[in-house]
């Protein structure tokens, strides 16, 4: 594997196509079985296509086998619209979330999994954080902890060491606030500040979403990316950007890699819509359809 570009002396390096060149991807694997298992858990009856959004875009990423585990009632549509992927029916709640009584039917099938992407779809930030208390402290995947699924750090900060440094966490502004215990005017003023304190603490990369994305490891290291246009504001957005960086895992990728591939990856695809159709009004469900010709330009 091509090592992390240096030099931080100066502060974040700015993510650029030449940049990632010189830190290539490891190549797809020759058939679904080199190439990961990755399982999405999340959903909810009132979010259902989450886990769509990220199990799709991880595909397009070169993710081998993709299983959706969500709740059973929206299984059955889920069946047509994503036939590539197999699907984990979960009991729900009586609000229409996965049932948290029912965990122990999760856990064999978060064991075969390789990689785990938790927290697409997620609505209620208690629940999220007592659904994954039962469940992954009995897993050794690769984790990426995406948007309410990071309430888990918030609550749990130590909750992640046994990982061993393969974690990655995704978040908007006010998620980072939240599990940094900072407000969200210390965030607008020194995001990249704050997101270091949470991967320190918590041992995990850490991605940050805005107007500007910044990626920084538990060390320190720390990249910014450019660009995407406000178009990526969009509902359902970050569920793509979280399966990008999913199926980059799959493939073998560092969680420090697979972060700062992905965080640029879903600007770019942001700009290949806005020029095709505007910089704002394409929908997150046209996103993963781009990541392929994005991954070919960075060859």
């Amino acid at each position: 594997m091509t090592p992390a570009p240096q030099g931080y002396a100066d502060g974040p390096r700015v993510v650029t196509p030449a940049l990632l060149r010189n830190w290539a991807l490891p190549a797809p694997g020759a058939d679904k079985n080199a190439s990961g298992r990755l399982l999405v858990l999340g959903g909810s009856i009132r979010s259902p296509g989450a886990v769509r959004l990220a199990g799709e875009a991880a595909l397009r990423t070169g993710a081998g086998k993709v299983a959706l585990a969500t709740v059973e009632t929206v299984t059955a549509g889920l069946g047509p619209l994503f036939p590539e992927a197999a699907l984990v029916p979960l009991r729900a709640d009586d609000v229409g979330s996965i049932d948290v009584d029912r965990a122990e039917e999760i856990i064999e099938h978060v064991q075969e999994a390789e990689v785990l992407l938790a927290g697409p779809g997620l609505v209620d930030p208690q629940h999220a954080v007592t659904l994954l208390d039962r469940i992954l402290a009995k897993t050794d995947a690769t984790l990426v902890l995406d948007a309410l699924g990071s309430a888990f750090v918030t609550e749990h900060p130590e909750g992640l060491h046994h990982l061993d440094g393969r974690a990655v966490l995704t978040v908007n502004p006010e998620e980072l606030a939240r599990t940094a215990h900072a407000t969200d005017e210390e965030v607008g003023r020194a995001p990249l500040a704050v997101a270091a304190r949470v991967a320190a603490r918590s041992r995990a990369v850490v991605v940050c979403g805005g107007t500007t994305k910044h990626v920084v490891t538990p060390d320190g290291e720390a990249w910014t990316v450019e660009g995407g246009g406000p178009g990526l504001a969009a509902s359902g957005s970050g569920d793509v950007q979280s399966g990008v960086l999913a199926g980059l895992l799959a493939r073998r990728a560092s969680p420090a890699q697979a972060a700062v591939w992905a965080g640029y990856v879903h600007a770019r695809c942001g700009e290949r819509l806005a020029a095709s159709i505007g910089a704002v009004g394409y929908l997150a469900s046209e996103l993963p359809g781009q990541v392929p010709a994005v991954l070919a330009e960075l060859g």
